[in-house]
């Protein structure tokens, strides 16, 4: 195959063995309307169901499907990170394999990016998503943008277009932390929000539960912000402030005689409440520790088992 490809489409799959027939023949037909020098990179995130056997059925069938099988569940970032490595596009889509991201919008994007637009974001404008899950998003990206001084956007998550040099400036990056909507933010370029349909799930419902959302997003505020351990370092001065106030309050009474013995619950509640706020500061000081450590021993972020026409 032609290493000059125009669009590379790159998708991570996880339980989707009903999806990837559909889909493919969905993204084929609207590529297809741009250009004929395109390829579909389909990744394989360890899947327990049949999605790789769905995968090598059409990679055998079209050349330009490309699968590639990783070595265990890395996740869904680092999927995405594993197709972008061996994308060969001008242009890169990137969108879930689940429909939600209509392939048909596929063409809006690339007319949108043809302006001068390096980076065109799919905008999800009414999402088809449930409550529980919209209202984390809406959370988050609140916090995320709070912590991390930048404007974030939760009406937008992995699927757009992007120039080969915004890929390569993501690939550069050797964070061990992956979540691609924030490395595309971080990265700059020219940037466009383009308003496009949400559909429903085509089958199933989403892998990811509270406790999945909670650790990404916790790991991802940890990755791109230091400002929590910045924060601890003014909530320590705010109770040393108080501390003072209280003390100064304390002596004050007891040197005019309104104090005989000092409270127990006082000192109790006292006690406690420091205690909580020092192993707080403490476990979150650990948190970027770890990150750290991680970091150091330098391991692969996804590993490939095997690959077909890659």
């Amino acid at each position: 195959m032609a290493q000059n490809v125009h669009i590379s489409v790159v998708s991570p799959v996880y339980k989707a063995e009903n999806i990837v027939a559909e889909l493919v023949k969905q993204v084929r037909e609207a590529i297809s309307s741009i250009t004929e020098d395109f390829e579909i990179i389909l990744v394989n995130d360890a899947s327990p169901d049949a999605s790789w056997d769905k995968i090598v059925a059409e990679c055998v069938t079209d050349s330009r499907v490309k699968g590639i099988n990783l070595s265990r569940n890395f996740g869904q970032h680092y999927a995405i990170t594993a197709g972008l490595h061996y994308s060969k596009g001008e242009w890169v889509v990137v969108m879930d394999c689940d429909l939600q991201d209509r392939p048909d919008e596929i063409l809006k994007l690339y007319q949108k990016a043809q302006e001068g637009w390096d980076s065109v974001f799919a905008q999800r404008k009414e999402r088809n998503d449930s409550i529980i899950k919209k209202l984390f998003s809406k959370a988050f990206y609140k916090i995320f943008s709070y912590l991390t001084e930048t404007e974030q956007d939760a009406s937008v998550a992995n699927y757009g277009i992007y120039h080969r040099k915004v890929i390569d400036a993501i690939l550069k990056m050797q964070d061990q932390i992956r979540f691609f909507p924030t490395m595309v933010q971080w990265v700059g370029f020219r940037k466009y929000y383009l308003p496009v349909k949400h559909s429903e799930r085509y089958e199933g419902k989403s892998s990811y539960n509270f406790k999945g959302l909670f650790r990404l997003a916790l790991n991802t505020i940890i990755a791109f912000s230091d400002k929590p351990l910045r924060l601890t370092v003014k909530l320590g001065f705010f109770i040393t402030l108080i501390s003072f106030i209280v003390m100064f309050a304390y002596l004050t009474m007891y040197f005019t005689g309104s104090i005989k013995v000092m409270g127990f619950t006082t000192l109790i509640i006292s006690f406690w409440l420091l205690s909580g706020i020092i192993i707080f500061i403490l476990g979150f000081t650990g948190l970027y520790i770890g990150k750290v450590f991680e970091k150091v021993k330098e391991r692969p972020i996804f590993i490939v088992k095997e690959g077909i026409n890659i």
